[in-house]
């Protein structure tokens, strides 16, 4: 991890290199809290597993003890002795100590093999949870990063449309100045101008605001990003087939997967509740020591060691039993339905993707199409213009066409690379070969 820190902070440091979403994304595995948290959450859940095995393992205790007494005994009056008072009376002042070594493995502990078995399905939610925590970082990630690219990409085209009007104010102030031109063509000039200033401010705050939240992500200023190529095109769905992906999302969503480990633990939780009725066998053995002082014995020692089998039968328990099996009987069918619901959103979630991936595949089609109208548009306003029949305003909407629909296009692109990337995590098949295979269209080269 700390050579992709480095590798990282080279990129940002090179001035003629963007950092690519590759480098962004290892950066924010070692950096993101969200996702730390889940490794740790992670570790925390493996944890189930040997905790589950304990129950079925022998457990050994050792105690020992040691006390000092001081005893004193006499005797007084006996009511109705003839005699009066006898004297006597004794006082032992002596230490008694001992231990104990104590073994118990279970032999029939129905509950403990149905816990170790619960056990198991806990780890798998763990792992499952951990790899949705990895699908959200990168869909986090390269949203962060797509968004930084956009508020660039109309930073850029807000500036361009604004030097453009600056362009037409000023030979708008020319041509009126030299009687070629109306004054309304001056003040249409500089009020687009004024408009395309205010959205430049409002550029400028947005790529401000995409900027830290990538930053949140990383836990440090992205510097330049690595723009998409030029002739960069999102790709198909592949399969081409809308019922093999809701298929797939049904069976391999993460949170399909989480919600199947759900059931399967308050399936077994019903049995390990109603195991409760059954009775136990242990194997037990203790090894015990003790010394101590005995009245007309002195000092006595005493070695014991014993070995045998314990039954424990339970017979009634104020109803508890009964009452955590019909829980465990609710919460059952609660994760049933939750089950359910999980492989309806997801082939919901696939189904979503999927068109908006078609869709945005479509949409970028005709926005290239318009792109190029919009600049033959702006050519012969242009054209227009400089031989009378065409005005100024007509120059600055047709100017200001080309740059909306450069940015749609943006927008487009990124937002079709994004429906791809959830959906692939619709399936729960996101992963780090589709990071790199992203990142191939991107131009790393890119000068600042």
């Amino acid at each position: 991890m700390r050579t992709a820190a480095c590798l990282f902070a080279l990129a940002l440091a090179s001035p003629a290199f963007g950092a690519d979403l590759l480098q962004i994304y290892r950066a924010a595995e070692d950096n993101d809290p969200v996702y730390a948290a889940a490794r740790s959450a992670l570790d925390a859940g493996r944890e189930k597993l040997p905790q589950g095995l304990a129950g079925l393992l022998p457990s050994l205790a050792f105690s020992a003890n040691t006390n000092w007494n001081d005893n004193e005994q006499s005797l007084g009056d006996i009511p109705g002795n003839l005699f009066g008072s006898l004297p006597g009376g004794d006082r032992q002042r002596f230490n008694a100590h001992g231990y104990q070594l104590s073994l118990s493995q279970p032999l029939f502990h129905w509950q403990n093999w149905l816990a170790y078995d619960q056990a198991k399905f806990q780890v798998a939610e763990a792992e499952a949870h951990f790899a949705q925590a990895r699908q959200d970082l990168i869909l986090r990630v390269a949203q962060a990063y797509f968004d930084l690219l956009f508020a660039e990409e109309n930073l850029s085209a807000v500036r361009a449309n604004k030097e453009a009007i600056d362009q037409q104010l000023a030979a708008a102030k020319t041509n009126f100045d030299v009687g070629a031109a109306t004054i309304t063509d001056t003040h249409e000039a500089q009020a687009r101008y004024d408009l395309a200033l205010a959205q430049e401010i409002a550029a400028e705050s947005d790529l401000e605001a995409k900027q830290n939240a990538l930053q949140a992500i990383i836990g440090q200023p992205p510097g330049q990003l690595a723009p998409l190529k030029k002739d960069a095109e999102p790709g198909p769905p592949q399969p081409a087939d809308l019922k093999e992906w809701v298929s797939a999302a049904e069976q391999g969503a993460i949170a399909v997967q989480i919600q199947q480990a759900v059931a399967a633990i308050a399936e077994r939780e019903v049995d390990r509740q109603r195991a409760g009725h059954y009775p136990t066998v242990d194997l037990v053995a203790n090894y015990a020591y003790s010394k101590s002082f005995y009245q007309g014995f002195g000092m006595l020692e005493t070695d014991a060691r014993n070995i045998g089998l314990q039954l424990n039968v339970p017979l009634y328990q104020g109803g508890q039993i009964n009452s955590r099996q019909r829980e465990a009987s609710a919460n059952r069918a609660a994760a049933l339905a939750s089950l359910e619901a999980a492989r309806r959103s997801a082939a919901l979630a696939a189904r979503q993707h999927y068109l908006g991936v078609s869709s945005g595949l479509a949409q970028i089609r005709a926005l290239k199409v318009a792109l190029m109208s919009s600049q033959a548009a702006l050519k012969s306003n242009k054209t227009g213009y400089e031989v009378g029949v065409r005005i100024n305003i007509d120059v600055l909407n047709a100017e200001n066409q080309v740059y909306i629909t450069r940015r749609d296009l943006a927008r487009a692109t990124f937002d079709t690379l994004l429906a791809q990337l959830r959906l692939k995590s619709a399936i729960g098949a996101l992963g780090d070969d589709d990071v790199r295979a992203l990142n191939t269209l991107l131009d790393s080269s890119a000068e600042r």
